[in-house]
């Protein structure tokens, strides 16, 4: 299983570069990239911090994804 997320996709829709996203939300621009990229795992605090941000629900922006890529 891996965390899936579509936080690029909506930082583009309201036209937030990563380090508005990451200021809104109080981490460094770096946290933003990692995340986007699937190589850093959010705490529970961050999602819902982002989806507030992105305007939106924690289960929008965020899916498990099984081992053979289809989404749980």
């Amino acid at each position: 299983m891996r965390l899936r997320n579509h936080l690029r996709q909506h930082r583009a829709r309201l036209e937030l570069t990563q380090e508005e996203l990451a200021d809104r939300v109080g981490v460094r621009r770096q946290t933003i990239l990692a995340v986007e990229k699937g190589y850093y795992a959010p705490s529970g605090l961050l999602v819902f911090l982002l989806a507030r941000a992105l305007e939106m629900r924690a289960d929008e922006l965020f899916e498990l994804e099984d081992d053979e890529g289809g989404a749980s």
